[in-house]
């Protein structure tokens, strides 16, 4: 199963138990920037205790995933994962949090179609500042080359004056400024 497969795969079975979610990560940069290959998916839900066995239903037909670990996602870190069985890829999830800029961002996310199947997907401007807020945490390359290639293809349709309200931290505004005025560019393979 490729990762194309496995993203369609996904989002056809959280279609069909109508559970909140928005695509982020390495798919969503992808979407809006320059692709590179990934080895999982990162989908952002808002999961209440009462849908656990529907998405536990939906996926445990070709994924390892385990109802203890969705539990205890409703306190911290909030995430759990299912690994599909068929090609070893893993599949994040991260419960939607109270903290504003998550909300905003899930407010924020847009119906699209990806390979013919309907995806609720993170915005071009919440990948960017998702990518600089994970950088912080974890400084890696591959994050602010991810955040430079959607402002590489998207260059002036994006809402700056968006993008700095959430950049507060001042090394993210520092990166964003980077970013936006052209001095942090993607890589060229």
């Amino acid at each position: 199963m490729t990762e194309q497969e496995l993203l369609i795969d996904c989002l056809q079975r959280l279609n069909r138990v109508n559970i909140a979610y928005m695509l982020t990560g390495s798919m969503a940069s992808n979407y809006w920037g320059i692709p590179r290959t990934t080895h999982d998916l990162d989908f952002v839900v808002q999961l209440q205790e009462a849908s656990i066995p529907a998405l536990l239903s939906a996926f445990e037909d070709s994924f390892f995933i385990q109802e203890s670990a969705v539990e205890s996602a409703f306190r911290p870190p909030h995430q759990f994962n299912a690994i599909d069985q068929r090609s070893a890829l893993k599949v994040d999830f991260w419960m939607l949090r109270e903290d504003p800029f998550e909300q905003a961002m899930f407010a924020r996310r847009m119906a699209v179609q990806l390979f013919g199947v309907a995806a609720w997907m993170a915005t071009a401007e919440d990948v960017i500042l998702h990518k600089l807020i994970w950088n912080e945490l974890n400084p890696s390359e591959r994050q602010l080359n991810d955040a430079a290639g959607i402002v590489a293809v998207q260059e002036n349709k994006l809402d700056q004056d968006y993008l700095r309200k959430w950049a507060i931290q001042p090394n993210i505004r520092r990166q964003l400024d980077e970013l936006l005025a052209g001095r942090i560019r993607p890589k060229s393979t």
